[in-house]
């Protein structure tokens, strides 16, 4: 992946967070600056911490037939929270949506570029 397509990514992720946030009203971003910096913050937490996560809890994954992965979502999108200002998110089931809907709006952006 060279220069241009990780922009591209990265902004598209961006517009991805700020349309979820405006969407949902337990989510609050406080610019289009700020949903950069939370695409950022999120990609970097799911390359380092959900990896381990998700190792961790192989069992009760396996017995939820992958749902538990939403969990471990919105906990990603909780811990973000937690980590930045400008970005919030009222509980756990606002993170859960959020969640959702991010990677729905995630994957049509994506394929339509």
């Amino acid at each position: 992946m060279d220069l241009t397509e990780f922009i591209i990514r990265l902004l598209l992720s961006a517009a991805a967070v700020f349309v979820s946030a405006k969407i949902l009203s337990g989510v609050k971003v406080d610019s289009s600056g700020q949903a950069v910096l939370v695409a950022i913050v999120l990609g970097v937490i799911n390359a380092i911490v959900k990896p381990i996560l998700v190792f961790l809890t192989i069992p009760i994954t396996i017995i939820t037939l992958g749902l538990f992965l939403l969990v471990i979502n919105a906990l990603m999108i909780m811990l973000v929270d937690k980590l930045m200002k400008g970005f919030e998110v009222k509980s756990f089931w606002w993170a859960f949506f959020f969640s959702i809907i991010l990677s729905v709006l995630n994957a049509i952006l994506q394929s339509l570029f």
